[in-house]
């Protein structure tokens, strides 16, 4: 695939979005579901985005500034990188919720998000929230492709910056493909060091998706997905769709947001169904719009949408947790799901 030019531009001002004193660029109406896409001249620089050391200098500061926030490593990527969960437990007996952001390494918006949200926790933003609830949040569980620090070439790839990003792991395969094996280092961590060792309830797992998928005939923000292989407990897939159902009345009703149905399939190699079918937790798929870098020129979006997808993600998980809290979550009616359609692909014009 020939590579486009690509031509550095200054940041527009046409709606800037501030988010914990950050401004990200944006668009003020639709936003996201009819933001830029990448068409070779929207600006794709992956040097606003925090690298893998801005990212643990964050979490230290915020872990000196939190009392109830405890920073944990839970093992090292195939490089060395050391990956961390971030914990919030107030009581053991309380629910307990996982937010997993980045196993693909080029879907960084999301850990942009979780980040703010961690912020927020140690704020005013979020009170009561952890009174009843454990959080914990794995960011960057992918950090040698967020950095671009793989053993295979990313010439190919569109986004200029400091550094380009990749779905895949140091060695070129799919992390969110390894939730049956648990071959990978970065797995391995999640598995054995926080799915196993805590008593979750509930986990989004938090991705992005293409920049060119639509429900109704409008390109959407986001697809959200409950657990679909056969083996899932009935009762874990009902609260799994309880928990999506809080995300969409949430993001859908904001007019910048619009979600459809992932279509996913049921193989339990991926974490949505492997998560849920072995430790019995009650998992939902979030795919946001876009990617931060890719080979694909539809698969990536130009940063003027940036600061909707972040606050996207910072909505879906204090609304969640709170949810959860204060215990709404078990009135949620899931009836919506029979009529919302699947997402999609928009054929070019």
């Amino acid at each position: 695939m020939k590579r486009l030019n690509k031509t550095l531009l200054t940041l527009s001002l046409t709606g800037a979005l501030v988010i914990g004193g950050t401004s990200f660029t944006s668009p003020v109406v639709n936003a996201v579901g009819n933001g830029p896409n990448y068409n070779g001249n929207e600006q794709v620089n992956t040097s606003i985005l925090k690298t893998y050391d801005e990212m643990v200098n964050f979490l230290e500061k915020q872990e000196a500034k939190q009392d109830q926030m405890e920073l944990e490593v839970i093992g090292q990527s195939m490089k060395g990188r050391d990956l961390y969960l971030v914990k919030y437990i107030s009581n053991p007996d309380n629910p307990t919720i996982l937010y997993l952001t980045q196993q693909h390494g080029n879907e960084q918006l999301t850990t942009e998000g979780a980040l703010e949200f961690i912020k927020h926790l140690g704020t005013g933003k979020t009170k009561g929230i952890l009174d009843n609830l454990n959080v914990l949040i794995v960011p960057m569980l992918n950090p040698d492709g967020a950095m671009g620090d793989v053993d295979f070439d990313l010439d190919d790839y569109i986004a200029d910056g400091d550094r380009h990003l990749t779905r895949y792991n140091a060695v070129g395969e799919d992390l969110n493909r390894d939730h049956v094996n648990k071959i990978f280092p970065e797995t391995q961590a999640l598995h054995n060091n926080v799915l196993s060792e805590y008593d979750i309830d509930y986990m989004i797992d938090l991705h992005h998706q293409g920049a060119q998928s639509e429900r109704d005939g409008e390109l959407v923000s986001g697809s959200i997905l409950y657990p679909t292989t056969e083996n899932a407990d009935p009762e874990v897939v009902h609260k799994s769709k309880q928990l999506g159902a809080v995300v969409f009345d949430e993001i859908d009703p904001t007019g910048w947001g619009h979600l459809g149905k992932y279509n996913g399939g049921s193989a339990e190699t991926i974490s949505r169904n492997g998560i849920a079918v072995e430790y019995g937790i009650s998992t939902l798929l979030f795919e946001m719009r876009g990617m931060s870098d890719h080979f694909y020129d539809s698969y990536v979006l130009g940063q003027k949408s940036n600061g909707y997808l972040i606050k996207q993600t910072v909505n879906t998980l204090e609304v969640t947790a709170r949810a959860i809290s204060d215990g709404s979550i078990h009135d949620k009616d899931v009836a919506f799901w029979d009529t919302l359609q699947t997402q999609t692909t928009r054929t070019a014009e």
